[in-house]
């Protein structure tokens, strides 16, 4: 058995084998991780919030994007693709390629069974060390249940949850409201979907 070590990329050696690939990969520490593929209902979800999203903010100065958008964490090293990207004011890249953002605004993830305690906890980290960032939201798929991140001063973070298909999200980083109805549209819930056991909510 070889003993070998894994040889570790840079991440200009990552962007060049990722821009080539067939699949995404995110990447972190020199390795990467490629992506499985999504649900119909991650998809539909992650395709209302975009959609929702890109109808209120169609004349003003924030650009969303779905998850083939690249987001590079400067702090950590991270590049991630989140389900959906805002970026207000003039969007920064790490490149002339456009394909690497560096300032979002808002970043929402749909949580798979899978990933879910990944994009809970260690990706939530870093996503909230991006200084750009003003609000996270973290979407159940399985349930009608929010997790809303939002930034306070002094870098600390507010959590509040909004449950059920009345409830709504106010994004007030960017002029925006995405009720639980619109991001859950076609979502057919299980009969036994019950509330996933969560942090508790502040605020």
């Amino acid at each position: 058995m070889s003993t070998a070590a894994l040889r570790l990329l840079t991440e200009a050696e990552y962007l060049a084998r990722e821009r080539r690939a067939a699949y995404r990969s995110e990447f972190y520490r020199g390795e990467m991780f490629a992506m499985a593929g999504a649900s119909r209902e991650h998809n539909l979800i992650s395709s209302n919030c975009v959609r929702h999203l890109g109808n209120q903010l169609d004349s003003g100065p924030c650009e969303v994007y779905s998850a083939d958008m690249r987001v590079r964490i400067s702090d950590t090293g991270l590049y991630a693709y989140p389900d959906v990207v805002v970026a207000c004011g003039e969007p920064m890249f790490a490149d002339d390629e456009d394909d690497v953002l560096l300032n979002p605004t808002l970043l929402i993830e749909v949580l798979s069974p899978s990933t879910a305690n990944f994009d809970r906890g260690d990706k939530a980290a870093h996503y909230r060390r991006l200084p750009s960032l003003r609000e996270l939201l973290l979407v159940e798929q399985d349930y009608p249940l929010v997790d809303h991140y939002i930034r306070q001063p002094g870098d600390e973070w507010l959590l509040r949850q909004a449950e059920g298909l009345e409830a709504a999200v106010e994004l007030s980083s960017i002029g925006c409201r995405l009720t639980l109805a619109e991001i859950y549209a076609r979502i057919a819930f299980p009969l036994d979907a019950h509330r996933p056991l969560r942090p508790t909510a502040e605020g």
